[in-house]
């Protein structure tokens, strides 16, 4: 096989004899050397169920490699899990380790000379770190994703990983007991996968069918599947063909792919996470999309899928129903989506999809019959946030598109947490959580614990959050994060004072901080940013570099 190019700079020659005694070492034979080197990216770790299967997968990709004509190569990266982490310090590392992640595979893919790529990636940041990388060394390259999880079931009803996070404010409040609650943490995650909705790891993996980085089926087939190890074979057979055909992520990922992207975002209703990594990722391709290509997009794209937290259903009934052939096939029939971009398939996504239809209507509808009119996320603007704001706005209850009420202010996640375990929050109540953006926190926490929190204690129909950090795709309710300017940037979001009358109005995408103009002039004279928490060497040197989250969050230097 002659495929080998940039991996003939590590082996080929009387210079490389040292580099061909050390990949013997490691067992390969002269026969393994003198065929193409494919980099396999690995996220595996035993700690969660996202992850934990990967080393199944990486040995079917390796043995579709071997079959194929190749050697694979098998690295680790990082993997945070971000249900362990919520609510805590550590939570601040999840989005960072997403340059980590990276950084890492474009480290070992550019000393090592791989040929071509393959990923293997769940769970929220993870999917999207391996996205950068894959665009970044562009080279022939192919993303697996691990599987959405099953559903658990308790007492004859389905329970999964958000019922506990609500469950903890229905014990708060007596409407569960704690022994119900422990039964039905051991059944929330009946195995290995990643979270059972639409959150921001399946809404990651869904859209890599949809941009063409993974195989039809990446994003849907349940990771306790015998399909997801087949599809983990054909990859590690089909990267050998991307590199025979010198088909690179370049010629797949452009303008067209990611608003085809985009748009699927909004006929799902998306985490809003995929804003934010979508940016990133325009940042890596220097491809002129951004928050108002969203806010365009979204106005003129129905929303056909409300899986949970939005609705009741789950993955595997989004998988049953369809999946994202389905999706993408309504896209192309009603001119949302262009079907001509290629993939990694080698062929087209309308040739992709072509011939799958709805299988159930009440878990994916048709673009003639959708939810709403419009895409399920939605971009804010208003003197609250000029650089605008997001809301997962399928998930918002109708009572709650219309919101005005007085500001609740605190200066960190753990501030809002307490107030509200402690009752101090009350129905009509804004609360506004800030210090907590990109650079603020430093690393945008998630607020995961307090939206399940609100939802649970009965107050998602009733109270408003604002902040300039970010929600779980889990997160359901009038929940506006990702405002910008952020606080630690003296965004207006800094100059809100307890009572301040905030509205947020989904309906006409505005967000406003119902105080005069020279009054917040005045405030913004008198302003100083609060003394940081302390962190780690690492989160130090990324609230330095970090960029806005209007902008993905990059650690591009800031200007």
């Amino acid at each position: 096989m002659t495929l080998s190019k940039r991996s003939n700079a590590v082996k080929d020659g009387l210079f490389r004899t040292a580099a061909r005694a050390l990949i013997k070492g490691a067992g390969f034979s002269d026969d393994d050397i003198k065929k193409p080197f494919i980099g396999i990216a690995n996220s595996w770790t035993n700690m969660f169920p996202g992850h934990a299967h990967h080393n199944q997968l990486a040995e079917a990709v390796m043995a579709g490699v071997q079959s194929a004509g190749g050697t694979p190569f098998v690295f680790s990266t990082i993997a945070i899990c971000d249900g362990i982490a919520t609510g805590l310090d550590g939570m601040r590392y999840s989005l960072p380790s997403r340059e980590l992640i990276a950084d890492s595979a474009e480290t070992m893919a550019g000393a090592h000379c791989f040929d071509a790529m393959v990923y293997i990636a769940s769970c929220d940041k993870i999917i999207p770190g391996m996205l950068m990388a894959a665009a970044r060394i562009n080279l022939p390259s192919i993303i697996v994703s691990g599987g959405p999880m099953l559903t658990g079931f308790y007492k004859g009803e389905r329970v999964s990983l958000i019922s506990l996070g609500e469950s903890v404010g229905k014990v708060m409040t007596g409407k569960l007991s704690q022994e119900d609650l422990l039964a039905m943490e051991d059944e929330a995650c009946p195995g290995c996968g990643s979270c059972q909705g639409m959150y921001t790891a399946n809404s990651m993996a869904s859209l890599l069918e949809v941009i063409g980085m993974g195989l039809p089926g990446t994003g849907t087939i349940p990771a306790v599947h015998a399909g997801r190890i087949r599809l983990a074979k054909e990859a590690g057979k089909r990267i050998i063909k991307l590199l025979e055909d010198d088909i690179k992520p370049s010629d797949i990922i452009n303008e067209n792919s990611l608003r085809n992207c985009i748009t699927t975002d909004m006929l799902l209703g998306c985490s809003t996470n995929t804003v934010l990594h979508l940016l990133a990722l325009t940042a890596e391709l220097d491809i002129d999309v951004d928050l108002k290509t969203f806010d365009e997009i979204s106005k003129k794209t129905p929303n056909i899928c409300r899986l949970s937290p939005a609705g009741n259903h789950h993955f595997e009934d989004f998988f049953e129903a369809g999946g994202m052939s389905a999706v993408i096939n309504e896209g192309i029939k009603h001119n949302l989506l262009k079907g001509d971009n290629i993939t990694v398939t080698g062929n087209n996504l309308l040739e992709n999809v072509s011939g799958t239809e709805i299988e159930n209507n009440e878990v994916i509808r048709s673009i003639s019959n959708p939810y709403t009119n419009e895409g399920g996320l939605s971009v804010l603007w208003g003197n609250l946030a000029p650089e605008g704001a997001l809301i997962k706005s399928s998930a918002v209850a109708e009572e709650m598109l219309y919101h005005k009420g007085p500001a609740r202010v605190f200066n960190s996640e753990q501030e809002a947490f307490k107030a509200i375990s402690d009752n101090m929050v009350k129905s009509g109540d804004v609360v506004v959580i800030r210090y907590e953006g990109p650079r603020g926190a430093p690393g945008m926490p998630e607020m995961v614990m307090i939206t399940a929190l609100l939802a649970g204690m009965g107050l998602d129909k009733d109270v408003a959050l604002v902040t300039d950090g970010r929600f779980s795709g889990a997160s359901r309710g009038a929940m506006v994060g990702h405002v910008t300017p952020e606080a630690a940037d003296g965004g207006p979001i800094a100059l809100i004072q307890e009572g301040d009358i905030i509205e947020v109005n989904v309906r006409e995408r505005t967000i406003s901080l119902l105080v005069e103009e020279d009054m917040l002039e005045s405030r913004a004279k008198k302003w100083s940013c609060i003394k940081l928490d302390s962190a780690g060497d690492y989160l130090q040197r990324y609230a330095k570099l970090v960029g806005p989250s209007s902008k993905g969050a990059t650690l591009k230097q800031r200007t």
